[in-house]
């Protein structure tokens, strides 16, 4: 059942970020997971891990937001889990359940980079504010582009790319967007690392977007 249907856009995030978690969100009930607390100590797990869990079900848990433009659209609803300990990871936990039935899963790094656990363990940004940012951009993006072009592959890799700027709110580290004289452009690496499948690389190209359209805020 809904608490309030109206989320508030957390501290942080930019201005478009903060109006895309208003207008398109839908706060949904947050489940309390401190109450698994005292079990998760006694199973080995370390309290600032259940903080940083607890932090992140604060702040994200609950939140519906639109269905994104890859990865089979994101997490149903961000909710932190138990964390969990790899050789190859170090602490992680959950960040929600797919949509549909997928080969990884969506985690929350030691380091609080957002990002997937297929066959290994790849962070597509630096934090869930930047997830939620790139989000709110490509919304924005398709809403003003009057083009919209998918490519995939070895044309992705073929993208001039030499007179764009990055787009640093989305805090992108895997997956990055580009901002050119006239067009925002998302590459999606996040499948074609963590899958280890060159073939899912692709790339998004929102084009002739005016000043409005490139920057949204």
């Amino acid at each position: 059942m809904p608490e309030s249907g109206i989320p508030v856009g957390p501290a942080g995030l930019s201005r478009r970020g903060q109006g895309f978690v208003e207008t398109e969100g839908l706060r949904l009930h947050r489940r309390d997971i401190r109450q698994h607390a005292d079990v998760w100590r006694r199973h080995g797990i370390p309290a600032a891990e259940i903080d940083r869990a607890a932090a992140f079900q604060d702040r994200w848990g609950g939140l519906a937001l639109p269905t994104a433009p890859f990865y089979e659209g994101g997490p149903r609803v961000p909710e932190a889990d138990c964390p969990q300990w790899t050789s190859e990871v170090g602490w992680s936990f959950p960040a929600g359940d797919c949509r549909v039935s997928m080969a990884y899963g969506f985690m929350i790094g030691p380091d609080g980079a957002f990002g997937i656990d297929g066959h290994h363990w790849t962070p597509l940004h630096a934090s869930t504010d930047g997830w939620v940012e790139s989000l709110a951009l490509a919304a924005h993006a398709r809403r003003w582009a009057r083009t919209v072009t998918r490519i995939k592959g070895r044309a992705v890799e073929a993208l001039d790319l030499s007179g764009s700027e990055p787009v640093p709110e989305v805090q992108g580290v895997t997956d990055t967007w580009w901002r050119g004289n006239d067009s925002l452009i998302a590459v999606y690496r996040g499948e074609a690392v963590g899958l280890e499948a060159p073939q899912c690389l692709e790339a998004h190209i929102y084009g002739g977007l005016d000043e409005w359209g490139l920057h949204g805020d």
